[in-house]
Parts: C-alpha cells; sequence; structure tokens
C-alpha cells in the first residue's frame, strides 16, 4: 500500500512517500516564516524513477501552501524545474 505524509516539525518538514511502510521518496523543506516556505531537496528511490513520485509530492506540497496561504521558493533543481513546466502551480510562488 502506497501513501503520501506529511511530517512537519516547528521548522520545516517533508512530504514522505511510503510503499508497504518503506520510506522511498520525499520532498523536504524549510519554513522560513509563517507564509513562506523552501523546497530544499526531493529524493526519489531508484525503482520509482519514472513514475511521477516526485510530481506526486510536489502537487501535495502545493495543495498544502494554498490551504495555509504560504508561497513558496523552490530551491531544489527539481522542484524549480516542475514549477516551469506547471503554469497553473505558479501562483504559490514567491
Amino acid at each position: 500500500m502506497e501513501a503520501i505524509v506529511q511530517e512537519h516539525s516547528e521548522k520545516g518538514g517533508a512530504f514522505v512517500y511510503y510503499l508497504d511502510q518503506r520510506k522511498l521518496a520525499e520532498m523536504v523543506y524549510v519554513m522560513v516564516n509563517d507564509k513562506k516556505m523552501i523546497i530544499d531537496h526531493t529524493e526519489v528511490d531508484e525503482s520509482l524513477k519514472g513514475q511521477g513520485v516526485g510530481k506526486r509530492l510536489l502537487e501535495r506540497l502545493v495543495n498544502f501552501v494554498r490551504e495555509n496561504n504560504i508561497k513558496v521558493i523552490p530551491l531544489c533543481p527539481f522542484a524549480h524545474a516542475t514549477f516551469k513546466r506547471m503554469p497553473e502551480w505558479q501562483d504559490v510562488l514567491e
């Protein structure tokens, strides 16, 4: 069974992809303040490459920041490139 879970702490967190209770991908973020987030790093296990897992993590993050009125700075190269290809998500960018 697969799941995407948000693991949040005071200073940041991650959206994490689990498959059969194994952590196989994550998108890590740091909170600059209550209304600004930096996407720091995205990592996807080799076994999942090309399956859109990174994009699904970013989609969950976009939904979260929209609900919480947070702006995003995508320092992670993957997130930065994906935002460029997804004009419908660019409203969340700083």
